[in-house]
């Protein structure tokens, strides 16, 4: 019998226990990161299409503090919105997502990812198309490098999709915030026709999937 992907996905991060506590402090070339659930915030950056969709979604996420805008993985110091754009400067369009430990995990925030997205299509998402769109997790920790490629494994293996997985997955460089108009994209420019039509779709079937995990 063929499973659904969205159920294979669901089933997948059900059956695997949790990484146990007290992971320990891991350095990167940006700053130090604690994975520790006794600590109080952490952070996860991913890229998955463009960021005021993702930003939507994981705002949505109980336990999640903050979701900033921005670009990472390129070689110019500082892009701007237009230079990434144009694909000369190696960015990906990603959100930097702080979040508490304690409430949601890094694991769920991954499930989070994998559904909401279709990580099988280069450099692009729906309409979307260019390098800066593509499918990526940035890890802080070794813990997280783990984590991301033990799930991106385990859903080859189970041919969760009918195409290869093409997420890339890298160690976090310079992180670069947006321009303030990116920041709180969709609660503020709701009306807008970009978010009528791809945003606010993709916000109320997450809504759906993961109602468990919405703030109250």
């Amino acid at each position: 019998m063929i499973v659904t992907k969205t159920k294979t996905l669901i089933l997948l991060f059900m059956s695997i226990a949790l990484i146990s506590c007290g992971q320990k402090k891991e350095k990167t070339n940006s700053k130090t990161v604690i994975n520790d659930t006794n600590s109080k915030l952490d952070t996860a950056t991913f890229g998955a299409g463009c960021f005021w969709c993702v930003e939507a979604i994981y705002q949505q996420i109980n336990g999640v503090q903050s979701v900033v805008s921005g670009y990472s993985g390129g070689s110019v110091k500082s892009p701007t919105y237009k230079e990434v754009c144009n694909g000369t400067t190696g960015h990906a369009e990603v959100c930097q997502i702080t979040f508490d430990p304690t409430v949601v995990s890094y694991d769920e925030l991954l499930e989070v990812f994998w559904q909401t997205h279709d990580p099988t299509t280069l450099n692009r998402q729906g309409n979307d198309v260019g390098t800066q769109y593509r499918s990526v997790i940035y890890y802080h920790s070794k813990f997280q490098k783990e984590r991301s490629e033990y799930y991106k494994q385990k859903l080859t293996d189970l041919k969760t999709f009918e195409k290869p997985i093409v997420t890339e997955i890298s160690p976090i460089g310079d992180f670069y915030k947006a321009e303030g108009y990116h920041q709180n994209y969709f609660d503020e420019n709701g009306g807008q026709p970009y978010c009528q039509m791809v945003i606010r779709p993709k916000v109320e079937k997450f809504k759906k999937a993961f109602e468990d995990k919405l703030k109250p």
